[in-house]
């Protein structure tokens, strides 16, 4: 768990009931750890959209999507990310949600304050609102900007993580996942949506949990009904809100004061794959696990090298490297040499020469 300001441990797990900009410039520096963003649009919506008889769709026309021009728009979104991009670590990861309307000057206005971006994910909706008119596409799919604060940001990617939630298959960049609807939509009194663009914390499990560690501080500064906050509640992670309309808040408080969270640490851990220290081919000659001279074998044992003393191998391809003599011998652009080079052991099997380095960085570095 990386080390925590106390002046932000004030506001953790709690929502700032303040316009976004403003709450930011307050916060200290370098304080968050992961930002998830869902901007306003500027959906520029017009008339109100109706179905072929001319029933309403509910869609977003609140103020707050709202823009005089684009040059506005763009004067916003640039205001807040500079105000994003101050609190966030050096190390941190910005995600920020869209549709073709704002994502593409989003990503501009991003790339213009020097975050370096690392994907875009595709959010394809199983269950899109048709196009009632027919006059175009069906819009069933949103964009996510996942970005660093720099080039040299050493973030965090929970890869193994994310395979093991696919079926041991890695994740792609782009996911089938449904609207928010049902009981998971949130409700005003008069029983009506709280919120027109609730997310659903499918998609925020995926953005939070690939991105962010245990104890992380993740800050949502268009918080509205609180998915960030709850899915952070529920994988041990710690939230910071902002929202300036007071009824998304009390909506969201409510729903995150509902929640549960996990109190058994071992059940909050997830899979990571352990950086291990270097050892070159080299160290297992020094050892004496292997020597010059000795015959090392693909799995199949009908391609052979032997192995000079400065822990090259030589065969008829030619020689190098371990992992430049499997490609030859292969014909392949890359060989990772520790898994195709196989030795004799005593018992005449051929084992891989990976358990050879096995052995020597277990010497090397006991835990």
């Amino acid at each position: 768990m990386r080390k925590m300001s106390k002046n932000i441990k004030k506001i953790l797990n709690t929502i700032i009931n303040d316009d976004c900009v403003k709450a930011m410039n307050e916060m200290p520096e370098n304080s968050v750890d992961l930002i998830f963003a869902d901007p306003p649009y500027n959906l520029q919506l017009g008339e109100a959209l109706t179905r072929p008889d001319n029933s309403s769709v509910s869609g977003v026309y609140e103020d707050w999507d709202s823009f005089a021009s684009m040059k506005e728009y763009d004067k916003y979104t640039r205001k807040w990310l500079e105000a994003a991009r101050r609190v966030l670590k050096d190390d941190g990861t910005i995600w920020v949600i869209g549709s073709y309307h704002n994502i593409f000057r989003v990503g501009y206005i991003l790339q213009d304050l020097g975050f370096w971006i690392l994907n875009d994910i595709i959010w394809n909706k199983t269950n899109p609102m048709p196009n009632f008119k027919g006059t175009r596409f069906t819009n069933a799919h949103e964009t996510l900007i996942w970005a660093a604060k720099n080039p040299k940001s050493k973030y965090t990617f929970n890869y193994e993580a994310m395979k093991a939630m696919n079926d041991d298959v890695q994740m792609r960049s782009d996911w089938q996942l449904p609207l928010c609807t049902g009981k998971e939509r949130l409700k005003g009194e008069d029983g009506s949506k709280l919120h027109p663009t609730q997310k659903p914390e499918a998609l925020l499990y995926r953005v939070i949990m690939s991105s962010s560690n245990i104890g992380d501080v993740v800050l949502d500064p268009f918080f509205g009904t609180g998915t960030t906050g709850a899915v952070a509640k529920k994988i041990g992670r710690n939230f910071i809100g902002i929202e300036r309309d007071a009824y998304y808040v009390k909506g969201a408080q409510q729903r995150i004061d509902e929640i549960t969270p996990v109190r058994n640490g071992a059940c909050l851990g997830y899979t990571t794959k352990k950086r291990q220290p270097r050892v070159p081919f080299g160290s297992v000659i020094e050892c004496g696990l292997l020597k010059a001279g000795d015959k090392l074998y693909n799995a199949k044992g009908n391609v052979t090298a032997l192995i000079r003393s400065d822990g090259t191998l030589v065969s008829t391809f030619g020689n190098g490297s371990i992992h430049q003599m499997g490609a030859a011998a292969q014909n392949a652009p890359a060989c990772n040499g520790w898994v195709y080079w196989h030795y004799m052991n005593e018992n005449n099997e051929l084992v891989a020469i990976d358990e050879l380095r096995k052995i020597v960085r277990d010497s090397m570095f006991p835990e």
